[in-house]
């Protein structure tokens, strides 16, 4: 059905008479989803929104040259993680911190931030993959959160699948650990 749908907006787009209601449907099935995986990757939801924006402005100008050697949804999400990573890349070097400094100055702003409903756990949480190596929180994020397959994981981030998932259970005792601490 999920492929039934992307195709349908796809052929939308590929139609001059049709593109508009194509982009629609593309933002419309894709735009929440995509939102909340950028936002686990920034935290805050300016930033989120920000890279969702950017994510999008993407989308629209390379959709064209899409070649369907993955599904659309892939492809979105890649954008959607190339975008976040260069975000935080620059974030990083604009407050001229380190990825693990990032991630607490992210964390530390979590909770000041007014559209962060979780409770305490997630908040412990967060601050538990701010103490993970930069690949390590990725990996669990994804596989965690977003329950992508190892096997997909591993190609998006051109890793093999062993080493996904080495590093994601890896990470998940280092998680475990911090939480008994803590």
């Amino acid at each position: 059905m999920i492929a039934e749908k992307e195709n349908e907006i796809l052929e939308l787009i590929k139609a001059s008479q049709t593109i508009e209601a194509g982009y629609r449907m593309l933002l419309q099935e894709f735009q929440e989803q995509l939102y909340w995986q950028i936002r686990k990757l920034v935290l805050d939801h300016d930033d989120a929104h920000d890279v969702l924006q950017n994510v999008f402005v993407k989308v629209f100008k390379g959709i064209k040259n899409f070649k369907g050697d993955s599904k659309l949804s892939s492809w979105l999400y890649r954008i959607a993680y190339n975008e976040s990573m260069t975000f935080l890349t620059k974030k990083g070097k604009q407050l001229q911190i380190d990825d693990t400094q990032l991630q607490s100055h992210l964390v530390n702003q979590l909770e000041a931030d007014v559209y962060f409903t979780g409770d305490e756990i997630q908040l412990t949480l967060q601050k538990a993959l701010a103490t993970l190596p930069k690949r390590q929180g990725e990996i669990f994020k994804m596989r965690y959160y977003d329950e992508v397959k190892f096997k997909d994981i591993a190609k998006l981030l051109d890793l093999s699948e062993g080493a996904v998932k080495a590093s994601y259970h890896i990470a998940a005792k280092k998680i475990e650990q911090y939480i008994k601490r803590d």
